[in-house]
This record gives C-alpha cells, sequence and structure tokens, in this order.
C-alpha cells in the first residue's frame, strides 16, 4: 500500500506571502486560465484537508452562506487548534496532537492525498516536523509588500527538489517541489 502523501498546496504572491496582515486576499481576485491552473485535478487527487486555527475561520467566513467550508461531503477537514470551540460543524475534526503522531496515524490510514490549506503556522510546524512531501506553490505576479508569509518565521533551511514548474499565459508559475523526509516510515 502506498502510504497517503502530504501536499501543501498553496497561492503566493511573488514576495513570498499568502495573506495580508490582515488575512485578506483580495489580490487573488483575478480573471482565472482555462483549468484554474490545475486546481481541479488536483482536488481529485486528495480527500483530507488539514487546516491552521486562523485559516480554517477565514475559510468559515468565506462560505458562510454555506455554513461550511464548501468542499463537500466526501472531503474530512481537520483543523489544528489547542482551543476547540463548543460547537463542531459537521464534517470537522479538531485537532490537538503532536504532528509526528496524527500525520503518522493519517498516512497509515486508507484514502488519498492529504492537502494541508494553510497557514503558515501549521506548514511551518508540519515542515519542522518532516511531515510534508510535497509543496505546489503558484506564484502570483504581484508584490504586496507585507503580510503572512508562506511559512512562519524560522530559521531553517530546507532544500527541495523541483519536480516541475509550468508557466500560465497570465503570469502566473506553477511550482511543485518535493521535499526530503527526515525520517523513515
Amino acid at each position: 500500500m502506498t502510504k497517503r502523501k502530504i501536499i501543501v498546496s498553496v497561492a503566493a504572491s511573488a514576495d513570498g506571502y499568502i495573506a495580508r496582515s490582515d488575512g485578506s486576499v483580495d489580490w487573488l481576485n483575478r480573471p482565472r486560465t482555462a483549468g484554474d491552473y490545475g486546481m481541479a485535478d488536483f482536488f481529485k487527487t486528495i480527500d483530507t484537508i488539514l487546516w491552521g486555527r486562523k485559516t480554517y475561520e477565514v475559510g468559515l467566513r468565506l462560505n458562510k452562506k454555506s455554513k461550511g467550508l464548501g468542499f463537500g461531503s466526501k472531503i474530512k477537514n481537520y483543523v489544528f487548534t489547542h482551543n476547540p470551540p463548543d460547537t463542531k460543524p459537521r464534517g470537522v475534526e479538531f485537532v490537538n496532537e503532536p504532528i509526528e503522531t496524527f500525520a503518522r496515524r493519517l498516512r497509515n490510514s486508507p484514502g488519498k492525498d492529504i492537502w494541508i490549506m494553510g497557514g503558515a503556522e501549521l506548514t511551518g510546524s508540519f515542515l519542522d516536523a518532516g511531515e510534508i512531501d510535497e509543496f505546489i506553490i503558484h506564484v502570483i505576479p504581484t508584490f504586496i509588500g507585507e503580510g503572512i508569509p508562506l511559512i512562519s518565521l524560522q530559521r531553517r533551511t530546507v532544500d527541495l527538489s523541483l519536480l516541475s514548474a509550468h508557466p500560465y499565459e497570465d503570469g502566473v508559475v506553477r511550482m511543485h517541489y518535493g521535499v526530503p523526509r527526515k525520517h523513515s516510515d
């Protein structure tokens, strides 16, 4: 059985931010290319989404009319937080356990690949734990000057291997990187 991969797939500004300091992503409101930068194909490969608490709250605000995250009932959502809410929406599980323990359990369960939706703190924690297999970064040709970085600020060096790069006509570039794992499973 092939182990499930944990993949960060995210859009980032050309200066490396995933959102403005206030969490807004208004700079992502741009005309889409045919195929929406490959997201529909990517979505077919996953059945689980991992959210940081702040990103989850932004997702809820953006999808408040649907009273959920808007990814359908076949997607399992895990939200990492030290303070889970009293009311738990259907299809969402709140997680407060060590990354390594959670990732090992999730990788060993049957299913498709796992998408880290964000944000910077969750991505940094999984990266530091050696629990990210790939990054897919859609670089948007826009500088926003300041904001929330792709990965939480910490001194770290992680060498990535380029798996592919795809430029789009509108200047967006999709970069797909492999991440060396720190430990063997």
